[in-house]
């Protein structure tokens, strides 16, 4: 059971942080909601702004200024916060294969290769949540953007909102929390020979008994 959980949580975690690069290189965390001529077909991503010709297909990109130029503050949060949640849920991934129970490495030490396991489902959680903080923040802003500009009467001729790159950085996100849980939860429910993958095993723990002078 405890070596199914693990398989589990390991391709969950494998789809998740592919999800989660491709939404932090991909281009269109922001796409134009309502082109009334249906001309062309707008997308703003962390890096870069593409435009795609709906006539003839031709996509031309223009790449934002340096990463130390003034960018706005929802591209600044959300760059910073995916490539950490990019960095940690590799850095949990890489420790989740070494812990597996079909690795060779440390075969010997189930006990060590189940700290690994929990220390991965730790790191995936923070990750995780990192990357849920900083795909619901640009949302958000989005869409606040968007409020506030028809609360005001304005029209800009495209409206903007949350494109497949913004969806890509929540669901690779979410799935990377159920499978910090997997990890964490579920494994230690399932094993019932121990309690916590550092606590020591109760044989190995030294008792002192006291006895009292014998009975009459």
């Amino acid at each position: 059971m405890i070596a199914v959980l693990q398989m589990m949580a390991f391709g969950l975690a494998l789809l998740s942080t592919l999800f989660l690069l491709l939404a932090t290189c991909t281009d269109c965390w922001m796409v134009n909601a309502d082109d009334s001529l249906e001309v062309s077909h707008k997308c703003r991503g962390l890096w870069r702004e593409c435009v795609t010709n709906m006539q003839d297909g031709v996509r031309t990109c223009d790449q934002y200024d340096s990463i130390l130029a003034d960018h706005p503050v929802k591209i600044v949060v959300t760059r910073t916060l995916l490539i950490t949640a990019d960095l940690l849920v590799g850095l949990a991934l890489a420790t989740l294969l070494l812990g597996l129970d079909c690795i060779k490495f440390l075969k010997e030490d189930s006990r060590a290769k189940l700290r690994m396991c929990y220390g991965a489902g730790v790191i995936l959680g923070i990750g995780s949540i990192l990357g849920l903080v900083g795909s619901v923040w640009y949302a958000v802003d989005v869409y606040l953007e968007r409020a506030m500009l028809v609360s005001h009467n304005i029209f800009l001729g495209v409206h903007y909102d949350f494109g497949w790159s913004c969806w890509l950085g929540m669901a690779g996100s979410t799935g990377c929390f159920t499978a910090s849980i997997l990890l964490t939860c579920c494994l230690s429910a399932c094993s019932g020979q121990f309690t916590l993958p550092w606590a020591a095993p109760s044989h190995s723990r030294g008792l002192l008994v006291l006895h009292g002078p014998p009975h009459p």
